[in-house]
């Protein structure tokens, strides 16, 4: 058989002519991509191609022509609203979420909590400071931030576009413009056939519960409607910004870059001349993995076009289906960077793999791994010890009690909430450094978003200030400050809602003075944290925690052993607890 042939069985059997509603496009595309994968060449590689690009021109078609409701009910959860392209996203949802935004406004001025949560004092100042709109490297991403913008000027709103960019330097230009919110259109580390919504006030940072809760009921009441307030009728969802009013052009980098730069009284790292220290450092050598995502574009310039043979950057070519792969900061992602690595002489290796939007990042030396369980723990030791600067480290609850221990010993605070960098608001520029164990962080003086570029701007500073790699400057500080061993996994369960929550409601039975099993070893409950779902903490300081995920229909659990033989251990009685209040066979 052919590959034309192939291709036209492969998508005759997911897709249904002119019906989009039972199209299974994304199934098609998984398929082709696997078979790109496995070309014998260039020109069959092609071929495969060819057959994607057919099908995300039915995605697009679906996108600019679907006015049904979203099949999945619209709910802003701990980073915006999540959904498949085309069944939850397209340009008619797309358009409602942002009048529902604009209607939230309009409903602040009887709410004083509401203003203030928002930023601004009245609907007129949030027209006059505008609102900056991006989004990531997702198929159909300029269709769907068109969309917004379009509902935006309609309404007078002030537009700063930024096209494709990072979830950190959208931030940053909120910050540096002074803008009332921003909008971007990404569902962060989520697999291919995803799109996503975030919205941020003019705090910057990821939108709280009142706000998030206000928009989700909005939208619900306008997906319903046939006329949607502040969505002109016959309005064109897809005019060119050519010809629309009050668009602004955001260099989103730019602002992060001048953000950083006026950051640096609090939190010590000197941007311009740490660049032009890595540009002149030969024993230095960078390798970013950015799996095809928004950062391919930025990081070159993010670090002042360093010669090439300092900047090696992997997957930086532009492709929506990510190869095929997962594309999150995985240890099974992060091969290709130690690989590379590995075959370098440089002395001082740094590497890094980033998400599709730039909020996470993954770090290693080429020898090690260095997830933010341990790479949290060391930027707050640098900005404390070695940049002098004092103050409380801040870390979710699922996150690893490592900077709990540097912390102790250098008789600082620790901010402990639950998980979601939205928790981080009390502590913004009062914490040295806020991370969570999913890879993302921010400092004192930066965005209140998790930003990829910061952490990687911090580990070349660590690098070139200390003469030493990564991992070595890890072992000294766990050497001085105590090991520790974090793991973490999720389950895909049938349950959700408050049927799973009440499932999980079962795991009360695992109170304080409770034995859990950890291999041969019987240890004692000693403490519960039950802030988000139930931490247990052992009588050896390892412990378990269990939480409901807040953007998909799994259960995720993890870990922490004080030996790295008991990591593993403590998986299992985890997966054991959840199989007793029967989420597992």
């Amino acid at each position: 058989m052919t590959i034309e042939k192939e291709i036209d069985l492969t998508i005759s059997r997911c897709t249904f002519e002119n019906n989009h509603e039972q199209s299974n496009y994304f199934d098609a595309i998984k398929i082709l991509v696997r078979e790109r994968g496995n070309a014998a060449d260039a020109v069959a590689r092609q071929q495969w191609q060819d057959g994607i690009d057919r099908v995300y021109r039915l995605v697009a078609d679906e996108i600019l022509t679907n006015t049904g409701r979203p099949r999945e009910t619209i709910k802003f959860g701990t980073s915006g609203w999540r959904g498949t392209l085309g069944k939850d996203l397209f340009v008619h949802s797309v358009a409602t979420v942002t009048a529902a935004i604009l209607s939230l406004y309009r409903e602040a001025a009887e709410s004083q909590e509401l203003l203030a949560a928002l930023g601004v004092k009245d609907f007129g100042e949030m027209q006059q400071r505008g609102c900056v709109v991006g989004f990531d490297n997702r198929f159909g991403g300029p269709l769907l931030a068109l969309a917004a913008v379009n509902v935006l000027v309609a309404n007078g709103v002030t537009v700063f576009y930024a096209g494709e960019a990072t979830t950190g330097a959208l931030s940053a230009s909120v910050l540096i413009r002074k803008a009332a919110f921003s909008i971007n259109l990404t569902p962060s580390h989520n697999p291919m056939e995803y799109g996503g919504f975030k919205y941020n006030a003019a705090d910057a940072g990821p939108a709280a519960p009142i706000l998030t809760d206000a928009i989700t009921r909005l939208a619900g009441e306008y997906v319903r409607l046939d006329a949607i307030p502040l969505i002109p009728p016959g309005i064109d969802l897809q005019k060119p910004l050519t010809e629309l009013p009050g668009i602004v052009k955001e260099e989103a980098l730019r602002s992060w870059q001048q953000l950083v730069r006026n950051g640096q009284p609090l939190h010590g790292i000197d941007y311009d001349q740490l660049m032009a220290d890595l540009a002149e450092n030969d024993e230095v050598v960078v390798c970013v993995d950015a799996v095809h995502g928004a950062a391919r574009q930025y990081l070159s310039r993010l670090l002042n076009n360093p010669p090439a043979e300092r900047l090696i950057l992997l997957r930086n070519a532009q492709d929506p289906t990510f190869g095929g792969i997962a594309p999150e900061p995985s240890s099974a992602n992060m091969q290709p960077v130690m690989a590379t690595l590995a075959a370098r002489n440089e002395p001082l290796k740094i590497g890094a793999i980033i998400d599709p939007d730039g909020d996470r990042i993954r770090f290693t030396d080429g020898e090690i791994e260095i997830s933010m369980n341990q790479f949290g723990a060391m930027a707050y030791h640098f900005l404390h010890e070695i940049k002098g600067k004092k103050g409380m480290v801040a870390k979710t609850v699922a996150s690893s009690n490592f900077a709990n221990g540097v912390a102790a010993q250098l008789h600082e605070e620790v901010f402990e909430p639950k998980v979601g960098f939205k928790e981080f608001k009390p502590v913004i520029n009062k914490a040295l450094v806020c991370f969570e164990e999913s890879d993302g962080i921010s400092i004192i003086g930066h965005t209140p978003e998790k930003d990829a570029f910061i952490g990687l701007v911090l580990a070349i500073d660590m690098v070139l200030t200390l003469k030493k790699p990564l991992g070595k400057y890890l072992t000294e500080i766990e050497d001085q400050y105590g090991h520790y061993y974090p793991d973490r996994d999720g389950v895909t369960v049938s349950q959700q809602g408050p049927v799973l929550l009440q499932t999980l409601d079962q795991l009360k039975k695992f109170a304080v003075g409770c034995q859990v099993e950890v291999g041969e070893q019987r240890k004692t409950i000693t403490a519960v944290i039950d802030i988000d779902g139930r931490k247990m903490i052992l009588d050896d300081g390892s412990w378990i925690m269990i939480r409901p995920s807040g953007t998909e229909p799994k259960v995720r659990f993890y870990v922490e052993a004080r030996t790295s033989e008991e990591t593993s251990l403590l998986v299992k009685s985890a997966k054991s607890m959840l199989a007793e209040i029967g989420l597992l066979p």
